[in-house]
């Protein structure tokens, strides 16, 4: 995983020479690679874009970001990822012990889930597609409830084990669903 991209999420410098941090994130790292599993999942349909909204497979989002950032796409992948529940253990075991180690675990396992998109997305540029920046439910004006659209056309809950509360979060909580426009055909 990226160091740079975790004392991102930490929000400190990757100028800080802090011994204790470096070594708990290599712990951190360490114990991420033993226990997540990562899963994916994305189909690529056929959509339609207008000023504010978005149709796909019989469901339509309305976001005026998200038309934007598609506009002009006549496919879009639709996906869902996750690290997998171990991952989540691994946060409740050390938040009533190590307040320190929670906040690094929490900023490495973000690194790794968009490790794990960015995996997904040179998957796609390898198959020649020119994609767009991927979008998900919870950003701008994309309400978190559209999660539920993505969840019903992917079946996540059946084929990758993530399943959407009452709230619309997802379990376990290390999950990303996202649209992501392609301009070529």
């Amino acid at each position: 995983m990226n160091k740079n991209e975790i004392l991102r999420y930490l929000r400190t410098s990757s100028k800080v020479e802090d011994e204790r941090l470096f070594s708990l994130i290599d712990e951190c790292v360490n114990e991420i690679n033993i226990s997540a599993s990562p899963k994916t999942l994305h189909r690529i349909f056929d959509c339609e874009v207008s000023d504010n909204k978005v149709e796909i497979n019989g469901f339509t989002f309305e976001s005026q970001r998200l038309a934007d950032t598609v506009m002009g796409c006549k496919k879009i992948c639709v996906f869902g990822a996750t690290l997998g529940t171990e991952c989540d253990r691994l946060l409740r075991l050390y938040a009533s012990s190590d307040i320190a180690k929670t906040m690094v675990l929490q900023a490495c396992l973000a690194a790794k889930i968009e490790e794990v998109c960015d995996e997904l997305e040179n998957e796609l540029k390898a198959q020649g597609l020119t994609i767009r920046q991927r979008y998900s439910p919870g950003y701008f004006d994309l309400d978190l409830k559209e999660n539920k659209k993505i969840f019903e056309m992917l079946e996540l809950t059946k084929r990758i084990g993530i399943t959407l509360t009452d709230t619309y979060q997802m379990v376990p909580s290390k999950s990303v669903t996202a649209l992501i426009g392609i301009e070529n055909d």
